[in-house]
């Protein structure tokens, strides 16, 4: 393998561990925003919990307050909330495989360098 093949397999790679870097960023940019999602519709998942079937809950939809059955609240915000744990678990089964393809690419860099580097000393030798 010459020179130029061995910089051009090594660009690839440092191109391909660039994407993955923000393929990285953005998912742990998501998680982080289902992380705050959580933890609103927790707070109100509390909420709903203290008051009793005597008081009544509304929802916003659109610019209006429609009256909302209480139970029917809590088991909105009850599926909501699994429905985000999903989610963040995805989230981060996504990150942990991109961390590891990361540092796959990483190690090939540094292999491609060693070797380039290798190449040069040779031909300088000559």
């Amino acid at each position: 393998m010459g020179p130029e093949v061995l910089q051009k397999k090594l660009e690839e790679e440092v191109e391909a561990y660039k994407k993955i870097q923000k393929d990285v960023s953005k998912t742990s940019g998501l998680r982080t925003q289902l992380d705050v999602q959580l933890n609103e519709n927790k707070v109100v998942k509390e909420e709903l919990d203290l008051i009793n079937e005597e008081n009544v809950v509304y929802k916003l939809i659109g610019p209006a307050l429609i009256r909302q059955d209480l139970e029917e609240a809590r088991q909105n915000v009850s599926k909501r909330v699994d429905y985000i744990q999903q989610e963040i678990k995805r989230h981060g089964n996504t990150i942990e495989k991109l961390e590891k393809d990361a540092e796959s690419k990483r190690d090939n860099i540094g292999k491609y360098q060693q070797q380039l580097q290798q190449m040069m000393m040779k031909q300088a030798g000559k």
